[in-house]
């Protein structure tokens, strides 16, 4: 969090919208499912159930039902953060943000959801896919777990992959090894060899999170990656005053909300309980990835058209799953989208709440400062 002021703002999703909801900067919108946490690193590839790739929204750790613009203007406000973190000019971010609001309004205004894969991407994104389509899994195996001659027998351990307590490393193992045995995993049979404490994400410290390495039993050297994420409450949970459905746990509403919202669920997404834990499952995959804004090179003009994209798959994603558990229905979300009056306020209060987020990231790193002097830090 603290190597920009990008970094803190995906950190710290709490405090966007505890002054968003004191501040009450925006005018109503429509009620709908939204990923919460919705910013330019939170859009990525992925391998579907259908084993399709596709360019979506992929972090809903944070989902809940809220008011429509809650979402876009986080996203909007990205886009400033973002811009300035990458050194590009004030008035490219304004003209970014801008298209990502009328892109947005002009797709919500349609009704037809969107989808980005191979066939319909373009440009920068379409490379994108491209590129990480042709990714092997070997490559996956080489990167995170140790063997010989195509033979791997565990997994690496390094500053991101910590080796577990033995009694619970057994548990873990055991955990997974009941669920296939039940088929209610895997199709095929699959053996568990390994299991390592897994350490991703900007904000995700101190939440377990675990990484699986399987190996099937019924095809030589064919081998799987699972991740398993501990589902907390969402952030959002203390500012929304929305009634919110009830799931039978936070694991239930991560997936439960990103399978309305996205075109295809990525591959074995399931909610499960670990020692009566919530936990969200899910297969690790060589093509997941994100675009690295940094290596455009300040390309303003590539940057705006994956902007836009994102824009596009931001509506489609509400208008897929409108009509849920009280969340508008299209036509609400249609004729919002037709209305422009919303869209100034949007801009304004995003380009301010850069600034905000930028005092807040110097006072992160002062109080950073302080308790090294202090003894008081890590």
């Amino acid at each position: 969090m603290a190597l920009n002021v990008f970094s803190f703002y995906r950190g710290t999703c709490h405090l966007f919208y505890e002054d968003l909801s004191k501040a009450k900067p925006l005018p109503a919108s429509p009620l709908t499912w939204v990923c919460g946490d919705l910013h330019l690193e939170n859009f990525g590839s992925f391998k579907g159930d259908d084993r399709q790739e596709y360019f979506d929204l992929n972090d809903f750790d944070e989902a809940m039902l809220a008011p429509a613009l809650w979402e876009v203007t986080r996203m909007a406000t990205s886009i400033f953060v973002g811009f300035e973190s990458l050194g590009l000019k004030s008035a490219d971010a304004d003209k970014t943000a801008r298209r990502f609001i009328d892109i947005y309004s002009n797709v919500l205004s349609k009704g037809k959801a969107l989808i980005i894969d191979p066939r319909t991407a373009s440009g920068v994104v379409r490379e994108f896919l491209d590129a990480v389509k042709k990714r092997k899994q070997k490559e996956l195996l080489k990167l995170l777990a140790i063997g010989k001659k195509g033979k791997f027998t565990e997994l690496l351990t390094d500053e991101r992959h910590l080796q577990l307590d033995k009694s619970l490393r057994e548990e873990l193992i055991n955990f997974i090894t009941n669920l296939i045995s039940k088929g209610e995993l895997l199709n095929s049979n699959y053996k568990v060899l390994d299991c390592v404490f897994r350490l991703a994400g900007t904000g995700s410290l101190g939440i377990n999170r675990y990484l699986f390495l399987l190996e099937r039993t019924d095809t030589k050297g064919k081998y799987l990656f699972l991740d398993m994420k501990q589902a907390l409450t969402s952030s959002l949970k203390p500012y929304v005053a929305i009634k919110q459905p009830r799931f039978a746990s936070e694991g239930e509403r991560v997936i439960a909300i990103q399978q309305r919202m996205q075109n295809v669920a990525p591959a074995l997404l399931s909610s499960v309980l670990f020692k009566n834990e919530p936990y969200v499952l899910k297969q690790m995959q060589p093509i997941a990835d994100k675009i690295n804004f940094a290596e455009l090179n300040g390309d303003c003009d590539a940057i705006e058209k994956i902007v836009a994209d994102m824009a596009a798959l931001t509506a489609s994603a509400q208008l897929r799953s409108s009509g849920r558990q009280g969340s508008a229905i299209a036509d609400e979300l249609i004729a919002f989208g037709l209305n422009v009056d919303w869209h100034k306020a949007v801009f304004t209060y995003s380009r301010q709440y850069a600034a905000q987020a930028k005092k807040d990231y110097n006072e992160f790193l002062e109080g950073m400062a302080k308790d090294a002097a202090t003894g008081q830090g890590l």
